[in-house]
């Protein structure tokens, strides 16, 4: 797999991508409720750059707070669906790739990166610790959010490792198209052990289905 792969997975996935929020299991439903109201409260008052946004879910929840949220995503497919939003407060689009992104250093308060870290690989988190550092301003913090095992249960089906420990799974798309990707997951310990080198944790919560991190530069 490379990122053109993901690229094509996702602008592929963007009209069918929602359900994952939507599935009707209760624990799954007020893991993400609570996460939604943890995250209003973040950016309660502040400008935060959401990258990548995808369809605008955690967009949407963060528009009701923030003083100014810009979405930014590579696939045009994504962001025509966050457009459809109705949001509450002043939000742009931007189409960008999160790895060679077209932000000014010190711009934002807040920089959100919503079920992208999976799909990162293991060998390279400095380079993407540098991009999503970069625009945020001295104060500013780091919010993720993304899924653990259980989440993904009914999608799940292992493609192998590499040499790096990334872990591979096949995902077929409603219209039949199949597609391999890098999802790895994590325990606490590994998630600590990841972003301490970098970050001091705010919070970090893990749920059953997800798990989320709000972290500052050091």
């Amino acid at each position: 797999m490379d990122d053109r792969e993901l690229i094509l997975y996702y602008r592929a996935r963007a009209a069918e991508y929602e359900q994952i929020y939507y599935r009707d299991k209760p624990d799954r439903r007020a893991e993400l409720e609570a996460e939604g109201k943890r995250l209003e409260r973040l950016v309660a008052g502040r400008t935060v750059l959401d990258i990548p946004c995808g369809t605008g879910y955690w967009l949407k929840r963060m528009s009701r707070t923030a003083d100014h949220v810009v979405g930014a995503d590579i696939a045009g497919e994504m962001v025509s669906q966050a457009k459809d939003k109705t949001v509450s407060g002043p939000v742009d689009f931007v189409l960008s790739d999160l790895y060679r992104p077209a932000f000014a250093a010190d711009s934002f308060d807040v920089v959100a990166l919503g079920f992208w870290f999976s799909h990162h690989p293991r060998q390279t988190y400095d380079h993407l610790y540098d991009i999503v550092t970069y625009p945020l301003r001295s104060s500013g913090l780091i919010w993720m959010i993304d899924n653990n095992p259980p989440a993904e249960r009914p999608m799940f089906q292992s493609a192998g490792q590499d040499k790096h420990g990334n872990h591979y799974t096949r995902r077929q798309l409603k219209d039949g198209r199949e597609f391999v990707i890098l999802k790895n997951y994590f325990s606490r310990d590994q998630l600590e052990a990841v972003f301490s080198r970098r970050f001091r944790i705010e919070r970090l919560t893990c749920g059953r289905n997800y798990w989320s991190v709000v972290l500052a530069p050091k």
